[in-house]
């Protein structure tokens, strides 16, 4: 049976509209029809701090730069552990002072060495392409890296630009158990990460799980994402659970969310994400915090959802985000999602707990035009998990 209507389930609070106007504030669903580094000692991790009301500086601790991220009518509280990172003392800087010193190689030679990551190209914005993936050690602690708000990393639409699997034997044997590591913690802020593209990048599934994450993979250990953009990534077109053009997480440390705040992905036509599933984001069985972010044209353009229908790929869901597992949390608080679609279900969130242990929260929130063009339960949404999804003070449309 194929949801081609829209159903009004899942939804226990009025749809509110948001605060600020202008730019405001594999699953079992329903079968389709068919360069120079300066080096000190590595820091303590940051993630961990006691949650406070306060606001964050999203820039905190950068050198100045222009890039502002995500909503800016977002007003979400951030928690003190989803803040950005100190970086006024590096441990290691990419570049001497020019733009030519700040190279792929220096980019990736530093996130492999960890610790804290700046950045010194000169005075203007500059992008950086990269030549090789960065590539985190599973023996660092962490690793934070800065852009300053006027770098943009780039895949040119040839690589994934930046990796952390503790499963991936090739980046050193963790200890014990690879899909409950505390660390490597990575910190990724004032960033933009562009044309990043996974497709036919993951020879061995078992590795990755399937594969996705153009611009970043993240499995075990923990990842957070402060005042950065993703733009026009890629990951393969088809093909269940594989996800995330922008970002791909597994196996978080205690089952920890990841933070992401102020960011964008998309923001803009042509600047969006695509992948099978998930324009944006994409996880199996790990939990989220989103605050006061943007997402805008991203799109799944796979298409036979899950299980893959006869004669498919499968795919097509979470024309943004794209949630799977069993038990896990999604909360999406002072964001903005807009123009995203699905050429399935959920045109700008799915979320499927298969156990129906999970919970969907909208706080604060404008989703609006968020196409599915086979099925959802609330507008641009596909939801089945625990009981009806918490949605407040948000409209949705």
């Amino acid at each position: 049976m194929v949801f081609r209507t829209l159903l009004a389930l899942g939804v226990v609070a009025a749809l509110l509209p948001a605060c600020g106007g202008g730019s405001d504030g594999g699953g079992d669903d329903p079968p389709p029809t068919p360069a120079a580094t300066s080096t000190a000692p590595d820091g303590k991790a940051a993630l961990g701090a006691a949650p406070t009301t306060k606001a964050p500086t999203p820039t905190a601790g950068s050198s100045g730069g222009t890039l502002r991220a995500g909503n800016p009518n977002g007003k979400a509280a951030v928690p003190a552990e989803a803040r950005a990172v100190d970086t006024t003392k590096p441990n290691r800087v990419v570049g001497n002072g020019t733009a030519a010193s700040c190279t792929g190689k220096a980019v990736a030679t530093a996130v492999a060495a960890g610790g804290v990551v700046t950045f010194s190209c000169g005075p203007d914005p500059i992008t950086i392409t990269m030549t090789q993936t960065a590539k985190v050690k599973n023996s660092t602690k962490r690793v934070v890296l800065d852009g300053g708000g006027k770098v943009t990393l780039s895949g040119a639409g040839k690589r994934r630009i930046l990796y952390m699997n503790t499963c991936d034997d090739a980046q050193g044997p963790p200890p014990g158990d690879c899909t409950n590591q505390d660390h490597p913690q990575l910190t990724v802020q004032n960033l933009t990460f562009a044309s990043g593209s996974s497709i036919g990048a993951d020879p061995d599934p078992e590795v990755t799980n399937g594969g996705g994450g153009g611009a970043l993979y993240a499995r075990g250990g923990r990842l957070k994402v402060i005042n950065s953009r993703f733009v026009k990534n890629r990951c393969d077109s088809g093909g269940p659970d594989l996800g995330g053009a922008a970002i791909r997480v597994l196996d978080q440390n205690r089952d920890l969310p990841v933070y992401v705040v102020s960011s964008t992905f998309g923001g803009a036509a042509g600047q969006g994400g695509a992948c099978s599933n998930g324009g944006a984001l994409s996880s199996i069985g790990v939990s989220w915090v989103i605050l006061n972010s943007l997402f805008s044209h991203n799109e799944a353009i796979g298409y036979g959802a899950n299980e893959a229908a006869n004669g498919t790929p499968g795919g097509g869901n979470g024309g943004a985000i794209y949630c799977d597992g069993n038990t896990f949390t999604l909360r999406v608080a002072g964001t903005l999602m807009e123009r995203n679609h699905a050429r399935e279900g959920g045109g700008a969130i799915f979320y499927v707990s298969n156990d129906r242990s999970g919970t969907l929260r909208i706080e604060s929130s404008t989703l609006r035009r968020n196409p599915s063009d086979e099925f959802e339960t609330i507008p641009g949404i596909f939801y089945r998990a625990n009981g009806e999804a918490q949605i407040t003070a948000s409209k949705i449309t």
